[in-house]
């Protein structure tokens, strides 16, 4: 089966396996753990531009990657954020709300192949998605420099307007392409 597996996949595999790695360092009481924190969530969060562009580069797109890319995604921003409020470095009600949104659009997502509808990446989510990396890497510095902890608060409010203005769009852009067929009785 190992062998079957190609490198996008294993690249999006690696991306899940850092994620507890990753929270095991922002959680103890090691020296310099925000150097090593950012090393991680950096390292993981760049796993995600490559396993994408070598899977459309050299046509290797699976149903096994795009199942597990988009878990590994909402595994590394919940695992990094959750810390972050643990570490009291973000607002629980704000992750709540971000985290919240990832739930509901891939629920959305979920309902919308049941319809064959396929709603791609909006320009507002991966603005979404950019902003958040940004956000998480300023707040795990910001433990030890105060000033990014500022930025990182800054860019964690423009982070929850992006997630719910994204999540706005992609419901918007749902509804208009199932229409009337959401409320169709369906035949057994």
């Amino acid at each position: 089966m190992w062998r079957k597996i190609n490198l996008p996949t294993y690249l999006t595999i690696f991306r899940i396996f850092m994620v507890p790695i990753l929270v095991v360092v922002l959680l103890t009481r090691i020296e310099g753990k925000e150097i090593i924190g950012i090393f991680v969530f950096w390292l993981a969060s760049i796993t995600d531009f490559f396993d994408g562009y070598l899977a459309r580069k050299r046509k290797q797109i699976t149903a096994l990657g795009q199942l597990l890319d988009p878990l590994a995604d909402k595994l590394l921003i919940a695992g990094a954020f959750i810390s972050l409020v643990e570490l009291k470095l973000a607002p629980a009600w704000m992750v709540v709300i971000i985290i919240g949104r990832e739930f509901a659009v891939n629920g959305l997502r979920q309902i919308a192949t049941t319809y064959k509808i396929v709603i791609p990446a909006s320009f507002w989510g991966k603005l979404k998605t950019v902003m958040q990396m940004a956000a998480i890497s300023f707040l795990i510095l910001g433990e030890k420099y105060i000033i990014l902890k500022k930025i990182g608060i800054i860019s964690l409010w423009i982070v929850l307007f992006v997630a719910i203005a994204s999540g706005i769009d992609y419901f918007y852009k749902f509804w208009q392409r199932a229409g009337d067929s959401l409320f169709e009785e369906k035949g057994e």
